[in-house]
Formats: C-alpha cells, structure tokens, sequence
C-alpha cells in the first residue's frame, strides 16, 4: 500500500481518509475470514475443507505464475498513445533471434532486408492485366515483397484489360528484369520498364498544364510537347504538299487515327503530324491527350514570341536578333534576290530557282525555329533555322554576301545551339559542302564535341549536346526580356 498518492508544490501528500478506508477493510477482511474458519472448523469436514481450500487456492496461484511467464505481455501504451520501444516484441525471445527471423521471411519472399537496401534508382514502368478485382493489388504486392515503392500510378483502359503505368523507386542493387519477371509472375502481361529521372517526378496532370502553357507560348513547341508527353517517340510534320515537289501529302482524318504504335494527327495549317513509337502500342488515353494537345495549338493559331536581342557587332555595326516566321516571307525573299548564286548553293545544296519554294516551310514555327538578324533600317541580312527532323534536330545558316565575315553566322549558331539544349535535344547537325570553311569553323567555335561525315562532297557536322551549358532563357524562346550571357563577339542590349 502506497502512503503517496499525488505531488503539489514538489511535495508529497498523504491522503490521511484513504488510508483508513483501507485500515478498516483490513479488519473487516480478518473479521469475515475468523468467521468462516470458526464456522467450518467445528464441522465434522472442518479441518479438511480447509486444507482442500488452501491446495486449491496453492495451485490457482501457481499456475497464474506459469501463464504469466509463458504468455507475457508488453507495457500498455501511455495516455498519449505513443508505442514504447518494446511494443509489439514478444517477449521471452532474444531481440537478435528475431531479426535472424525476418531477413529469413524476408530471404524466402525475395525481398531485400530494409538495412541492404540503400542507394535507390527511379523507373518507368508499364504492364497489361485483366481488368477484374485484384489485378491491381497483386502487383503492388508483388512489388512490395521487393522493396519497391510506387510514387505515381496511372491507368490506361483498353477493350480488353487494363494498362497501368508506374512509376517506380527501387534498390539500386534490384535488376529491371527482377521486377519484370515479379510482374510476370502476379499477372502482368507486355511489361516495358525503362529508367526514369527526377522530372519524371511530377504529376501527370501538371505536366500536362505545363506543356499546355509551353505549346501557348510558342508554336514551335508542339512537337516537342508531344514528345514529352509520350516519351520516347519519332515524331514527324509532313506539310500538306511537299516542298518543291508540288506532291501533297497523304492527310489524316479530321479526328486524327491511331493504329497500334503510330497515331496520326491532322495539322492546322492542314498537314500531317506523325507520332510513331516502335517499342510500344499507343493507348486511346495517349491518343486522346495528343490529339487535346493538338486541338489547343490549332485554336490558338500562329504564335511565336517577340523578344529580340540587339548587339553590336566587332566593326561597330548594330544588329537585331529575333524569333521569325512566315510573317517574314517577304523580307526573306527579298534577301534571297540579294544573295549570290553561290551562297544559296552553300545553303541549299541543289537549284537556286527552288530556293523560295522552301521558305514558307522554313519559317512555319510548326516544323522548328528560326532566328532572324536585321539592320537598324529594317532589312533583313541572315537567317538561322532549328529544324525538328524526327528525333534528330538539324540546324542550318543562311547570310546575305555583304554581311559575311562579321560574326553574325557564329551569334546565330550560338543562339541556335542554346534553344536546342534548352527544347532538351541530344545532338544537332549541319549539312553543308565541304568547301564551305565557315559553317566548320563556326561549328568548331562551339567547343562541343563534333562528328564530321563526308560523302560526294557533302558535308555532315553533328555536335553533341550532352557536355552544352544550360544558359538562361533567350528572350525569343519565351518572351522574356532576358539574353544569353557571354556574347563573345560584341556588346548586347536586350529591347522589346
């Protein structure tokens, strides 16, 4: 009994009430007990009733010590709920013997223990099930059993079954076959997993709003907005009739057409875009997402932004970089009648009578971006093009005679290199004639490194983009007044 029953002040206090209720239960106790001794004892059965009693109550007694030992039970939780370091632990076991236990458990289920599992790696995945309860529980178990956790999941449903797509981060010690074949096993059907990077981290619909707003900005960004939201994919802008051929073009039904891994999508200015993705079947959600994409870029009509560099060249002269377009046919024929023969040959590497017929598919935002320098009056004197080709990005340079030599082909590339790294390509190239000695130096100026390739006097340069500095914004790739940083070859001022 426990004469201390609360603190006030630091000091004990004695509850003096509760121990004479305890007292007088004490006496009452031994008083009812007297009793009932003195009632059985002078029985004929007195004395033996109560050695009968005693062993009976011997025996309660110890077997409530054996149970108690056998079946243990941890502390209760404190008022706050918190666990203490022993819940949940059986006790009467080693705390080593039961960790032995679980990396075994952990052994036979083909999981990792949580200890082993360290460094992690991000993966894209994607799987067909049956569309019937439980399907999509036995893969998250199966993943769970190998220590891999899904940050984001979607579903693609089909006609018959379901494609869901994952994305994963797991053990970096996990091989993708592991999991492959752990999918496999729970009932996953055509899996494709590749690795993933930290972009892949956002959510689907705000990467999608993203793209919606980079394809707002600028028409150009199309394709690479369609490349984004379908991962690895070759994607193609056929013009309704083909340059200097006069053939048009096989077109596409008004509400686009999907077969299997190819989708095709009817352009606005009424071409063809091609999305094809050899490695995996397209699936109505992706066709309904890009044909979306689409339909906004078609609603918006012809854009670009209108930022511009002005810099000022070695010899003195002021120039205006900017964003073009078809806007500018005019100007760009009239620089065309001012080039020589030769230079167009340089650019065009074929007759110079078909020149003009390239340039309203030049300057369309839908198949790149294209840069042009102008003089303070107005005239235009280069043009500088970033061409989508597939998954590969050609860049190609054009300058009027007069205004060679002076540094403008080099700030049209450099600028042209940065909208590529910056639209997230791999490499671009540039095909010219060998003669041509400053397209190659002006490749060679970028300190990238280049792969040269020659056939019949054609020449292809290919830089690599991987090793490129991320620069800032150029004020005409999303209309911020905003310049490369760097110039190497004159002063700049960025103006409206």
């Amino acid at each position: 009994m426990s004469d201390v029953t609360r603190a006030k002040h630091g000091r004990p206090v004695h509850h003096w009430r509760r121990d004479l209720v305890e007292l007088a239960a004490l006496f009452t106790a031994v008083a009812v007990a007297d009793a009932v001794a003195n009632l059985i004892g002078h029985g004929p059965d007195g004395p033996a009733l109560l050695v009968i009693s005693a062993a009976a109550l011997v025996a309660t007694a110890g077997f409530h010590t054996w149970w108690a030992r056998r079946h243990g039970h941890a502390p209760p939780p404190d008022h706050t709920g918190a666990r203490t370091p022993a819940d949940g632990r059986r006790s009467g076991r080693p705390e080593k013997a039961e960790e032995s236990e679980e990396a075994e458990e952990a052994k036979r289920s083909g999981a990792a223990p949580e200890a082993a599992v360290g460094a992690t790696v991000l993966w894209r995945m994607r799987t067909t099930v049956k569309d019937e309860p439980g399907s999509l529980a036995a893969l998250c178990t199966a993943l769970a059993h190998r220590q891999v956790d899904i940050l984001s999941l979607q579903t693609h449903p089909l006609a018959e079954g379901t494609v869901d797509e994952f994305l994963l981060r797991a053990p970096a010690g996990l091989a993708a076959s592991e999991i492959t074949r752990a999918l496999s096993r729970a009932g996953g059907t055509g899996t494709w997993i590749e690795r993933a990077d930290a972009h892949d981290l956002v959510d689907a619909p705000t990467r999608v709003l993203g793209l919606a707003t980079r394809t707002a900005l600028d028409a150009a960004e199309l394709p690479l907005a369609l490349r984004q939201l379908l991962g690895r994919c070759t994607i193609r802008s056929l013009p309704a009739r083909s340059p200097g051929s006069g053939r048009a073009e096989e077109g596409a039904p008004v509400e686009g057409a999907l077969e299997d891994t190819v989708m095709r999508l009817r352009a606005p200015e009424g071409g063809v875009i091609t999305v094809e993705r050899p490695y995996l079947p397209f699936t109505p959600t992706e066709f309904a997402r890009a044909r979306a994409l689409v339909e906004l870029d078609a609603r918006l009509g012809p854009r670009i932004p209108r930022g511009q560099d002005m810099l000022t060249l070695p010899e003195g002269n002021e120039i205006t970089v900017r964003r073009a377009d078809v806007s500018d046919l005019e100007a760009a024929k009239a620089m065309h009648e001012r080039c020589s023969s030769r230079t167009l040959t340089m650019r065009y590497h074929g007759p110079v009578g078909d020149a003009d017929r390239y340039l309203n598919h030049l300057l369309s935002p839908r198949f790149g971006r294209t840069l042009a320098v102008r003089t303070p009056s107005g005239r235009m004197v280069g043009l500088g093009h970033l061409l989508w080709d597939g998954d590969e990005t050609e860049i190609a340079l054009l300058v009027e005679d007069d205004w060679q030599r002076r540094g403008i082909g080099g700030e049209l590339l450099g600028r042209l290199v940065a909208m590529a790294v910056e639209a997230g390509c791999e490499s671009v190239y540039a095909v010219t004639q060998a003669s041509n000695t400053g397209m190659v130096a002006a490749m060679r100026s970028l300190d990238l490194p280049l792969d040269y390739q020659i056939e019949e006097g054609t020449l292809v340069i290919t830089a690599r983009l991987d090793t490129a500095p991320v620069t800032s914004p150029l004020p005409y790739v999303q209309g911020q007044e905003q310049g490369r940083h760097g110039s190497p070859r004159g002063e700049r001022v960025t103006r409206d």
